[in-house]
């Protein structure tokens, strides 16, 4: 009986579902059998390969934003041509290389032949790599891609999306308050979508539970129109490597 108990009780931990720190961080694509300490060189070819690729471009924007937004969206159209008017000025416009708001953002650049990044991430489902980018990488790993795509940028835009468009948002805004990185721009495009965000993040965090500080809505910069967003992102943004149009 002891040893029916045992044997149970074995076969029960070796057919539990992998941790996430196995199926995310050390082997994307969940193989139980993977060495993790040769699986650090994978990870580290990504950071080798995104830092070599974008060390070559002085000025840079990051779009942010839905994958399922279609080009008849009124987003998809303004974040094409945002990016169109600042691959003018000379911003490479890079994006995470899916669909939606990512692939707008490298539309507008590519058709003005301006540079047009994507950094695309392996997915099961919504994401493949658009054909509107002149340089692009593929990475297996989230956490790699995040650091690429905030790496060398000196904006960030973010129009409305999902739980990956909030998530690389706050860990800007958290970057930025805690004082790791500059304080650069950051664009929060759409006032119907951010809005009652926003009026919480003052309503409940600051005033109710005092859990940021008045500075800290501060970080962020609300706009509605392409033409708003372009001038602050000028205003903010030494511009010495733009082109003078």
């Amino acid at each position: 009986m002891i040893k029916k108990l045992f044997a149970s009780k074995t076969t029960k931990k070796k057919t539990a579902p992998h941790c996430r720190i196995n199926t995310e961080l050390l082997d994307s694509k969940g193989n139980a059998d993977a060495v993790e300490s040769w699986r650090v060189f994978r990870i580290m070819s990504e950071f080798v390969q995104g830092f070599e690729l974008l060390r070559n471009h002085d000025l840079a924007a990051t779009f942010w934003g839905s994958a399922r937004l279609t080009p008849n969206d009124k987003y998809y159209k303004d974040a094409e041509e945002l990016a169109a008017k600042l691959a003018k000025k000379n911003f490479a416009i890079i994006s995470g290389g899916g669909p939606g708001i990512m692939e707008a953002s490298n539309v507008g650049a590519f058709k003005v032949g301006g540079k047009s990044i994507g950094l695309n991430i392996e997915l099961p489902f919504e994401q493949k790599l658009n054909p509107y980018t002149t340089e692009s990488l593929n990475f297996s790993y989230f956490f790699s891609r995040k650091v690429m795509l905030t790496f060398s940028s000196e904006v960030y835009v973010y129009f409305p999306g999902g739980f990956g468009t909030l998530d690389e948002f706050f860990e800007i805004v958290t970057l930025i308050q805690t004082k790791k990185i500059e304080p650069l721009p950051v664009v929060l495009y759409g006032k119907d979508y951010w809005e009652p965000l926003l009026r919480w993040f003052e309503k409940d965090l600051l005033k109710k539970h005092k859990t940021i500080s008045k500075e800290d809505l501060e970080i962020f910069h609300l706009v509605d129109t392409v033409d708003d967003a372009y001038k602050y992102i000028l205003k903010n943004v030494d511009c010495k490597n733009t082109k003078q149009v």
